[in-house]
């Protein structure tokens, strides 16, 4: 066993003694096991809320490989934070064993903190969203969504920032920060929705008849019958407008299939009333003009009918 009255271990003592080493290396180990009990404490917490959301929230769809992409995504951002202040706090301790003032530096450090908090607050928003939007999973990589005002598939996704792809092809980047209200066009369902207007005097009764039938042979065509989930039927009378009798037809799809299955429901639909006789009513205009000698040059009486500018487009629209 060492003799520590005797040199060279009294020396060493004396020294330990002198700098406060074993102060300094207390403070070192505390440290350390306060780092790894805090990467333990936030991964426990995020998989505690991952796997809440997982089994009751929108995250149900997600993959067990991409649940843990994204629960280490979020450990990563709260282990790395509280360490941070950790290694800060157990320096200035350590600092101040060793006899220096650490005022200065504890004053150094406040007002690196302020400017640094003025400077990133927009940088600290983004970050802090785009945890927020990794633990709801209010979108995912292959979204189509609406964010800030930009419509576009969801290229790339981080925590600072979100790129998306809109159907021009052009990439869009947008700021976590300033996404305060996230629209999901392709989170498991989507709705057929569309008005259409048929001519006063229509048998109603007959041309719902007729949108149900098309839609029933839509649901049960081969090629279609996986991507639909509800037929498109009338769902009511919607409204008794100026140019005819507008019926509401609701249908539900697979939601990525909206856009594909929307078209195809038209173009039927059109196909289905044109077969039947039904009629679509279209806007007229009446053109008067009080120079007979131009109307008679152009072969045309005082007061001709004629379809308006862009009238021969389809009198179908989209609620």
């Amino acid at each position: 066993m060492p003799d520590f009255a005797n040199s060279p271990w009294s020396d060493l003592v004396a020294i330990a003694r002198e700098y406060h080493l074993v102060s300094v290396a207390l403070i070192l180990v505390v440290a350390i096991v306060a780092m790894r009990l805090a990467s333990l404490f936030v991964q426990g917490i995020v998989k505690a809320l991952l796997d809440r959301e997982a089994t009751e929230g929108t995250a149900q769809e997600l993959s067990a490989v991409e649940l843990k992409k994204r629960m280490d995504t979020l450990d990563d951002l709260g282990a790395h934070a509280i360490q941070f202040f950790i290694v800060v706090i157990a320096v200035l301790m350590v600092l101040g064993q060793l006899g220096l003032d650490i005022g200065p530096a504890v004053a150094g450090f406040g007002i690196i903190g302020i400017a640094v908090g003025f400077g990133a607050q927009a940088l600290v928003h983004d970050y802090l969203n785009g945890a927020l939007i990794l633990l709801e999973n209010q979108f995912s990589k292959g979204d189509v969504v609406r964010l800030a005002g930009v419509d576009g598939i969801v290229e790339d996704f981080n925590l600072r920032r979100t790129t998306l792809r809109d159907l021009d092809g052009v990439v869009h980047t947008v700021p976590n920060g300033e996404i305060k209200v996230a629209s999901n066009l392709t989170r498991v369902w989507a709705r057929i929705n569309q008005n259409v207007t048929v001519a006063y005097g229509t048998d109603i009764d007959k041309a719902i008849e007729i949108v149900d039938q098309m839609g029933r042979e839509l649901a049960g065509d081969p090629v279609w019958k996986r991507r639909i989930l509800e037929p498109p039927r009338v769902e009511r009378v919607e409204a008794l407008g100026e140019y005819g009798i507008t019926l509401k037809i609701l249908g539900t799809v697979r939601a990525p299939e909206q856009w594909a299955a929307g078209g195809e429901f038209r173009k039927r639909l059109l196909a289905a009333l044109e077969a039947n006789g039904i009629e679509i009513p279209r806007p007229q205009r009446v053109i008067l003009s009080r120079d007979p000698a131009a109307l008679a040059a152009a072969g045309l009486t005082p007061t001709e009918l004629e379809r308006g500018p862009g009238d021969d487009d389809l009198a179908v629209d989209t609620d």
